[in-house]
């Protein structure tokens, strides 16, 4: 027959578990204040907020396994026998721990930065303990274990202040490349938030059946604005391919 724990056990019990659940709400009230009064870096803080959470709940459920008769050495030392089985176990929880550590140290990416790892590409929400999560631009939350960062290539396309948006264009054999790249240099040099050095350009790519395949190009300040300054590019340079359009049918009015 189980025991039934005296009334001050369970009231013990009762009271780490309230006081660790606070403890982790208050930890995390604290950290989530000073982020936003001392302008903190967010990722930093997640890393925090789990080291301390996971802490909490550890020292908590060893209180209770004592108030409960059960000796936490003797577990630790049968950890410790089945040592093997157990490292198994544990051996990817431990390697995205170590993997997340480096991540913070490196600071190779942070929170809000876009990267691509795995084949997914996405804006980082959150670095934890053991995973991050990023968001793709259709809206799909992604979790990758910490461990692949440290096995796999990844980009950062937000480890630069400045970034290059590239717009690919079609263009008839009948366009003057070097003067098409002049008027659209000319246009987004005037266009507010794109940088002037490096200056925007055209990069032929290649000749095909159906007309020169090439990009235009631009750099911003902000790596984070590349899908709004690809749209604002897009409609100048349209512009421009429309300019030459009424100029061939001016000149088969004549």
């Amino acid at each position: 027959m189980i025991p039934v724990p005296a009334p001050e056990t369970i009231l013990i019990i009762i009271v780490t578990v309230m006081a660790a659940v606070l403890l982790v709400k208050w930890a995390s009230y604290f950290l989530k204040r000073s982020t936003r009064k001392w302008d903190l870096d967010l990722t930093l803080i997640q890393v925090l907020n789990d080291i301390i959470k996971y802490s909490i709940y550890i020292i908590a459920l060893s209180i209770v396994l004592r108030e409960l008769g059960i000796d936490v050495t003797a577990i630790t030392v049968s950890l410790g026998i089945a040592g093997v089985s157990v490292g198994f176990a544990s051996r990817d929880i431990i390697s995205n721990f170590i993997s997340g550590m480096f991540i913070l140290a490196d600071k190779s990416f942070r929170v809000g930065d876009t990267i691509e790892v795995a084949g997914q590409k996405g804006k980082v929400k959150r670095v934890g303990f053991r995973t991050t999560t990023i968001k793709t631009p259709d809206a799909k939350i992604v979790t990758v274990p910490n461990s692949t960062f440290s096995k796999t290539a990844y980009v950062n396309y937000s480890a630069e202040e400045s970034r290059r948006v590239e717009l690919r264009v079609n263009l008839d054999y009948d366009v003057d490349i070097e003067k098409f790249e002049s008027e659209v240099k000319d246009v987004l040099m005037g266009v507010p938030g794109i940088l002037k050095d490096p200056e925007p350009g055209l990069i032929v790519l290649e000749f095909t059946d159906t007309g020169i395949k090439a990009k235009v190009t631009a750099w911003i300040p902000d790596p984070r604005k590349v899908t709004k300054y690809r749209y604002v590019i897009a409609s100048h340079v349209k512009k421009v391919l429309e300019g030459y359009s009424k100029q061939d049918q001016m000149q088969g009015f004549e």
